[in-house]
């Protein structure tokens, strides 16, 4: 198990830097959940404890570990455990049905499992829940482990739209930067109020660098639009994470709501993981200022981001910023690069001299000249800003019409009625598809008739769904996320 050190004074290992951390200042917070804390020290101490338990069951570096636990204070000391053993964490959403999780511990080929009761996976060691809890009840003084490094720091899983289970595995070990510093406009030793759940990618990126940098990370145990407000003023956080679900969520709140917190700390509002409606924005932008309004577009895979910022956003309203660390071309079905302005598939390509990334489960769409696609539309302006249209798989083809799923949505959900939403394709003889809206609002809130009348003061008709499906369950989950070729498979089904 004994590795070098690291290379340099310049790189430390993210088990060497949590151990750092808890010797400049044992007492200072670093994790909240709920009502719960883990001082540097506690999490220190409990993640090294269960690193020796999972090594004890066999657990190796280089292994991936399966991380089946909610936003808890427990999550974070399995995702250091795996660190301080140079294995990679994989995690999971605790929810997951068994027949999606034991596919992606396939996948995986993860020995140990965390957060899942015994006996769960035939020829797995499963540690529950508790069991990582009493970690922190324990009284012995473990003993401290070799420095180590992670291959990968982390492995999420997506199944995009398809509904497909795959790992993205880092191209990254588990080395911080100490002379670069923190990014993501994260500033060493502030706070971190993270409302979304851990195993997504955008929760668990913020979280953990926001951990590794002394900063007291917030977390939600799941998200509440006012207790997120709450957070942000108990806490007086400088940075906060969202989605637009979230942020629609929040400005709907009564203005006296609102108005009760202060949230004079803030110096960063950052948005991705799904589309964000102009009139979302504009509403925020005009609450909090555009300065602190700030839009990241990026896969897992990270072969690079876009960011833009509340002001340059007025001045390019509707995009989503100009790459970082790469390079974005817009190309047709044939692969042909099109100029600004014209629509087609976006194309990434990283500048790093490395991957950043590998799948388990699935492969790349790439073209020549390292090139690589997330399957979503757009196009550039002159200025080189990127603007999204809706991922390809699914664009809606009605009557011979292109018809993308987003812009519905969009308009939509400025209904003061309609909390969430979704818009599928339907099989249809005549059409080939008709547009179909499933709205989570109660039925005797709002009308079908009320809805079409409302998309016919914003979109041209043919965009207008033909059908509407009333539900009484959020169609996204905290993360923004939804799965439109489930929605659609579930209703071609019935």
């Amino acid at each position: 198990m004994t590795e070098p050190a690291a290379p340099s004074k310049r790189y430390v290992s993210y088990a060497r830097r949590l151990r750092d951390l808890a010797a400049a200042d044992p007492d200072r917070v670093a994790v909240t959940v709920g009502a719960r804390s883990l001082t540097r020290q506690q999490l220190d101490e409990a993640s090294t404890r269960l690193a020796h338990d999972l090594a004890a069951v066999g657990a190796v570096k280089g292994d991936m570990l399966t991380v089946a636990l909610p936003n808890s204070l427990d999550w974070f000391i399995a995702f250091a455990a795996a660190w301080k053993l140079g294995a990679t964490p994989q995690p999971v959403s605790a929810r997951l049905p068994a027949r999606e999780l034991e596919a992606i511990v396939e996948l995986a080929d993860a020995r140990v499992v965390i957060g899942v009761d015994d006996g769960t996976l035939p020829g797995r060691t499963c540690i529950d829940h508790a069991t990582v809890t009493r970690t922190l009840d324990r009284e012995d003084v473990p003993e401290t482990l070799p420095d180590i490094v992670s291959d990968a720091w982390k492995a999420p899983t997506s199944g995009g739209s398809t509904g497909r289970p795959k790992l993205i595995v880092s191209g990254d070990p588990s080395l911080l930067d100490l002379e670069a510093g923190p990014s993501l406009l994260i500033e060493a030793d502030g706070c971190l109020v993270m409302p979304g759940p851990l195993y997504h990618n955008g929760p668990l990126i913020w979280s953990c660098h926001a951990l590794l940098w002394g900063d007291h990370v917030v977390v939600l145990e799941r998200f509440d639009a006012e207790a997120t407000l709450d957070a942000i003023d108990t806490y007086g956080a400088d940075i906060i994470y969202l989605v637009p679900t979230m942020m629609k969520r929040i400005s709907r709140l009564p203005d006296d709501v609102r108005d009760r917190y202060d949230l004079s700390s803030l110096r960063v509002v950052w948005h991705l993981a799904e589309p964000c409606p102009a009139w979302l924005k504009q509403t925020w932008i005009d609450w909090l200022g555009p300065e602190k309004i700030v839009e990241l577009y990026g896969g897992t895979e990270g072969q690079l981001s876009t960011i833009i910022t509340g002001t340059e956003w007025l001045a390019h309203r509707g995009s989503v910023g100009r790459p970082l660390g790469g390079q974005v071309r817009i190309c047709d079905d044939d692969g042909h690069e099109l100029p600004a302005g014209e629509q087609g598939e976006v194309w990434l390509r990283t500048a790093r001299d490395k991957p950043t990334y590998r799948y388990v489960g699935a492969e790349a769409r790439t073209m020549e000249g390292g090139w690589e696609s997330l399957g979503d539309v757009g196009w550039l302006d002159e200025d080189g800003y990127l603007y999204l249209g809706d991922r390809k798989q699914d664009m809606i083809l009605t009557g011979g019409v292109n018809v993308y799923p987003a812009e519905i949505e969009s308009a939509l959900q400025e209904h003061p009625a309609v909390h969430s939403c979704a818009v599928i394709g339907l099989p249809d003889e005549d059409r080939g598809n008709v547009v179909h809206a499933i709205v989570e609002a109660s039925a005797d809130a709002v009308s079908a008739d009320e809805l079409r009348a409302f998309l016919e003061e914003r979109l041209v008709r043919y965009k207008v769904p033909r059908s509407f499906e009333f539900v009484d369950e959020a169609l996204r989950d905290d993360a923004g996320k939804v799965r439109r070729s489930a929605l659609r498979a579930g209703r071609v089904a019935t």
